[in-house]
């Protein structure tokens, strides 16, 4: 079997970091083998759909075409696979772009099946995999992009993150889970990460035993978006980091042993089993665990710990200082002021650079790459939000750094406010989409764009918007939230794409992180960047001093919000002045509600 991996050791060249999960050529063989004999009818179809799941292959709503999901894992990314994302995107993606998603994976949409291994051969190359992004596995592992550079971080969690990465990968125990599986990483308790939506997540932190400094992590358990959205519980305040792969192994043996999930796939999620049993029962179940005999080995990360020194890639702090123009001055520091952090490493900083959608063109993925060559260490993180945080800027290549992502349209200011709405695919392409999300999210886009908030406040509201309740959207997660629905036409069986609404949650990290509360109403689609105008007026109308939205949400009450909008709920009738709102958004036909059956449950 042969492995592809640049450097393996983990522990060289600067300018090559390893590849985080190694690349099997025969897994690729396999694949193409299984694949060609699928579609020559040689191979039974609900057994190929494991299959191809596991190489992260998913059958999209139109036939005969399939998205790929490419892992990043802990949001690792390099220029190198940056151009690589480009080439692909360029030549065998319909679309002729590439979208990154809420857990930080970038993928391809509508590609003939026939196509597929020839494109992962290709990511292959670029140290990038597919390997259990989809299908009832551990997915994509997600992280604290600024992990390594963030001045409050107690220590950098991507050795660590990697390593989980590598423990589980193609390991038998996660390769048919009930369901999915989701863990994450923090670097603080500032919690980037965002432990509390995983079903297992890691926060930093040490510990002193017997006089020594000892490195753990807080882990807590059980937390989830889609039905029945709930928050992690706690196993652990401190979990050493020698012991942090075997309690993660203990969660997962309890998950895959755990047959009553499989019974109601829609309610297959490790949540159910934690919050029906309850922290002290669940901690209980993981203490059995442990003390079986498979526990009593050593399970330690050393080996396989991810190790790239970044800071040794990064570029000279000598460099030309160029300022912005008198009429750029304005633009330019209100670009700063979300898209620029300082490291902790004097004279570097972060960008984060605000992706519309989460799609970026072949033109953008290069224009990215050449900015991380030129100006940073080629490396970057994509993040939990659709973005991409540049890492090892110079503080004097800042400016350059701005006029280079205007150039691609990626110069776009206030990031993670209220004009940077997060939305899935939707209809785009999805089995399970209800409503064309990635519509709305450009509707709602260019409408608070055109309101032109300068309020600080108000600025600072998050919207979200996901195309059916299963929450890739993390509709749960924003201060005001969209899911996709269908009502009744007033005079006759002709359905209306619509939404139902979501008040109050907040997708920042840390204690500010919450699940937002269903409103007890349905919009039609076209009528939901009104919703979001009428939500804001209020809330402007209603704050008392120093109130941020959701402040204003909890001493109001919701039935406030949904008196504000009661009459957008009202079903429009059928007819010509009307058609328009039978139309969902970028769409030029009648709606019809289809939706088929999501693979991940299969």
């Amino acid at each position: 079997m042969t492995t592809t991996e640049s450097n393996p050791s983990g522990t060289g060249a600067a300018s090559k970091p390893p590849f985080m999960i190694p690349i099997l050529e025969k897994e690729l063989d396999d694949f193409e083998t299984e694949a060609t004999a699928f579609l020559a009818k040689e191979r039974d179809e609900i057994d190929f759909i494991k299959f191809r799941l596991r190489q992260g292959t998913y059958g999209q709503r139109q036939p005969n075409r399939q998205m790929l999901r490419v892992k990043n894992p802990a949001g690792t990314i390099t220029s190198d696979q940056l151009d690589a994302y480009a080439n692909v995107a360029e030549r065998w993606a319909p679309l002729g772009k590439g979208h990154i998603t809420t857990r930080a994976a970038v993928q391809f949409h509508h590609i003939p099946l026939v196509q597929i291994p020839e494109v992962l051969r290709y990511l292959g190359t670029a140290g990038l995999s597919s390997r259990e992004a989809c299908g009832n596995t551990v997915r994509n592992v997600t992280a604290d992009p600024w992990a390594g550079i963030r001045d409050d971080e107690v220590f950098d969690v991507t050795p660590y993150a990697g390593a989980f990465v590598r423990y589980w990968v193609r390991n038998p125990l996660s390769q048919m889970l009930p369901r999915k599986f989701k863990a994450t990483f923090s670097g603080s308790e500032q919690d980037d990460g965002l432990s509390k939506i995983h079903d297992l997540g890691f926060i930093a932190r040490t510990k002193v035993i017997d006089g020594q400094e000892v490195r753990g992590f807080k882990v807590v358990v059980g937390g989830g978006l889609s039905i029945l959205a709930r928050e992690a519980l706690l196993v652990s305040e401190f979990v050493p980091v020698t012991e942090y792969l075997k309690v993660a192994e203990a969660v997962v043996r309890i998950f895959n042993q755990a047959d009553e999930l499989r019974k109601n796939m829609s309610k297959a999620r490790l949540k159910f089993l934690v919050h029906r049993v309850g922290e002290e029962a669940f901690n209980a179940m993981i203490q059995e665990e442990l003390a079986k005999e498979w526990a009593q080995r050593d399970i330690l990360p050393d080996d396989l710990l991810y190790l790239d020194d970044e800071e040794a890639a990064a570029p000279s702090l000598d460099v030309e200082v160029v300022q912005p123009q008198a009429h750029e001055v304005a633009a330019f520091e209100e670009w700063k002021r979300t898209a620029v952090q300082p490291q902790r490493q004097a004279g570097y900083v972060s960008i984060q650079v605000k992706v519309p959608q989460g799609d970026l063109t072949p033109t953008q993925f290069r224009g990215l790459a050449t900015i991380l060559r030129t100006y940073g260490s080629g490396r970057a993180r994509t993040t939990q939000w659709q973005k991409i945080v540049l890492r090892w800027i110079p503080e004097g290549s800042v400016y350059n750094v701005w006029k280079d992502l205007g150039a691609l349209g990626l110069g776009g200011g206030g990031v993670r406010e209220i004009t940077d709405v997060v939305s899935c695919p939707g209809t785009d392409s999805c089995k399970l989409g209800i409503t064309c999300s990635m519509g709305l999210n450009r509707a709602i886009s260019q409408k608070v764009e055109l309101m032109n908030i300068t309020d600080e406040r108000t600025r600072k509201v998050l919207i979200n918007v996901s195309g059916c309740p299963n929450s890739c959207g993390q509709h749960h997660i924003g201060n005001i939230g969209f899911h996709g629905a269908a009502i009744k036409a007033a005079n006759s069986d002709r359905q209306v794409p619509s939404y139902n609404v979501f008040l109050g949650g907040d997708r920042r990290s840390g204690q500010s992180l919450r699940l937002g509360t269903l409103l007890k109403v349905k919009i039609p689609a076209k009528r939901a960047p009104e919703v979001v105008e009428r939500f804001l007026a209020l809330y402007e109308a209603q704050r008392q001093d120093g109130e941020e939205f959701n402040d204003t949400v909890d001493r109001v009450g919701p039935k406030v919000f949904e008196d504000s909008i009661r009459d957008l709920t009202v079903a429009p009738s059928f007819s010509v002045d009307t058609v328009e709102e039978f139309m969902d958004w970028e769409r030029d036909v009648i709606y019809v509600l289809e939706r088929g059956e999501g693979e991940c449950a299969i």
